[in-house]
């Protein structure tokens, strides 16, 4: 019984650290002090105006909250206003309802609240269905101002949490996924040609554009956390290394898509023997073992600020990414020598040596930071700050280590 008291204990301290359990309480706390500061402010008796502003002004990051509150608060105060004359002129009925939400998409464009014109309208709607009296409705739009007032407060006064860690998760994830379609690739090659297993294996590389695409959220959600985030000291470098590894993996996962084609092609072309002699075969699926591990492992790197794993996980890189050269080279000569016995498929051998040669290219350490590099040097070009310069030193000194004869 303790031990299982401990462990819940230990699982509620965890959750308490997590994104969405900070945000969580953020929102609610802000809610309740609009809320009570209405009920001292506002006449009117429930004051729940307030409390959902507030709501909708506690973003999930600072700096999305000091972007985009000036148009939120606008878009709310904007709908409360057409409420009023609504109620004043015709209350509520079908057909002003219609009038109303016409009328609060109409206005909130000219207003330019851009994302947030739904919200005029919805804010408009919500007023309206509270409350059918001018008097009353001015009470509105001080709880409006109240849960915006206390919103703001609470992201300036209580940071934001910092949401690196679910986008390293989603970049893990999508690294393990390209590892799994990487050693099936390698497993198929094994046995006869199948056009079906080669087209399932296509379509299983096209899926990884809307993984990729669901990533890229996640981790536009992390950038925007760490900017203006008292609690994150190197937030740049931190943004720099993630979205330099995404579009990394982004290049990988194109490339295997063009490597699944080549693969198709290849087995439309023997539909009924082994893709290649059993040499060529082992060869081809120490390669693409081997990189798949390379993929997981790159992952782990740039994921290294939410693991503490990084050392390790260059090591370990640097060697997979040796020995699947060392196999390519061998499948290369593999390759070409059976190009001897069936010259028609000289072009598609040909592709799939190039493809493999730019996944493991894009994937090198050296290619890593010279791609940082280059990002760096052009925010210190755009924003000409001697923070940024630091850290350029500081890659470039890392870098030196990485990158042989240097």
């Amino acid at each position: 019984m303790p031990q299982m008291i401990s462990a819940l204990a230990t699982r509620i301290a965890h959750r308490r650290r997590e994104p969405v359990a900070v945000q969580a309480l953020r929102s609610t706390a802000a809610a309740v002090i609009s809320y009570v500061v209405a009920l001292r402010l506002s006449s009117e008796p429930n004051p729940l105006t307030a409390p959902l502003t507030a709501l909708l002004v506690v973003q999930v990051t600072l700096y999305s909250t000091l972007t985009t509150s000036i148009r939120r608060v606008n878009s709310v105060v904007v709908g409360v206003l057409i409420a009023i004359g609504f109620s004043a002129l015709v209350g509520l009925t079908w057909w002003s309802l219609g009038l109303l939400i016409l009328a609060s998409l109409v206005v909130g464009h000219l207003v330019r609240v851009d994302e947030f014109v739904p919200e005029v309208a919805i804010s408009a709607m919500l007023v309206l269905g509270v409350t059918q009296v001018t008097d009353t409705a001015w009470d509105r739009v001080l709880e409006t101002l109240i849960g915006a007032v206390v919103g703001l407060l609470v992201n300036l006064l209580v940071a934001p949490p910092v949401w690196v860690g679910p986008a390293g998760a989603a970049i893990t994830d999508l690294a393990a996924r390209m590892s799994r379609l990487l050693n099936h690739l390698g497993e198929e090659s094994l046995g006869t040609g199948k056009v079906e297993q080669a087209a399932a294996r296509l379509h299983e590389a096209r899926r990884l554009d809307n993984d990729i695409a669901q990533v890229d959220a996640s981790l536009r959600q992390a950038e925007d956390s760490l900017r203006l985030n008292p609690r994150v000291k190197e937030g740049l470098l931190f943004r720099l290394v993630l979205r330099t590894g995404l579009d990394t993996l982004e290049i990988c996962a194109v490339v295997l898509r063009v490597a699944c084609r080549t693969m198709t092609d290849l087995t439309k072309a023997r539909p009924d023997g082994p893709l290649f002699p059993t040499e060529t075969t082992l060869a081809l699926r120490q390669v693409l073992t081997h990189t798949a591990v390379a993929v997981e492992s790159f992952a782990q790197l740039i994921t290294a600020q939410v693991s503490a794993n990084a050392e390790e996980a260059e090591a370990r890189l640097a060697g997979e990414l040796a020995v699947a050269r060392a196999n390519r080279d061998r499948l290369a000569d593999l390759l070409l020598a059976d190009v001897g016995e069936d010259a028609a498929q000289w072009q598609l051998h040909g592709a799939l040596l190039a493809e493999i040669d730019r996944v493991l290219d894009e994937l090198g350490v050296d290619k890593r930071s010279q791609r940082l590099l280059e990002e760096l040097d052009h925010h210190t070009r755009s924003r000409r700050t001697g923070g940024l310069r630091g850290l350029r030193g500081r890659l470039r000194r890392r870098s030196a280590r990485d990158l042989p004869g240097e």
